[in-house]
């Protein structure tokens, strides 16, 4: 599991990413990625979602795995990420068809193209 404040959970959340956040993609995955106004204060926390539809598998057990492996490469990758961004990682059909060190190179490439993941 994700630290509790690194969770995107609400449905307006969810909603703002989607309208008014940049979009990218790779192979199995899509990234919607928001960035709070930037404050004189501190900044919040980097928050992620995990969208999967019933398309890429009827099967909720496979969805699931998905859904574990990304949330394990997100808490690999959580110490390099820059705070202050809302992200909904958007899962495709050819999920199905990658493994863990797939996954976590494409986070990579999304997240260091939109210039969330620093170092490395």
């Amino acid at each position: 599991m994700l630290p509790k404040q690194n969770r995107l959970r609400a449905r307006q959340d969810f909603s703002t990413v989607y309208q008014k956040g940049i979009r990218l993609n790779r192979f199995a995955l899509g990234l919607r990625a928001y960035r709070h106004p930037i404050d004189a204060r501190e900044q919040p926390p980097l928050r992620v979602g995990i969208s999967i539809s019933s398309k890429v598998s009827k099967r909720a057990v496979v969805r699931n795995r998905i859904k574990r492996q990304l949330r394990s490469a997100f808490r690999e990758l959580l110490p390099k990420l820059e705070n202050g961004w809302d992200l909904v990682i958007v899962v495709y059909p050819n999920a199905l068809q990658c493994d863990y060190p797939e996954f976590l190179q494409q986070l990579k490439q999304l997240l260091a193209q939109t210039e969330i993941l620093h170092g490395d």
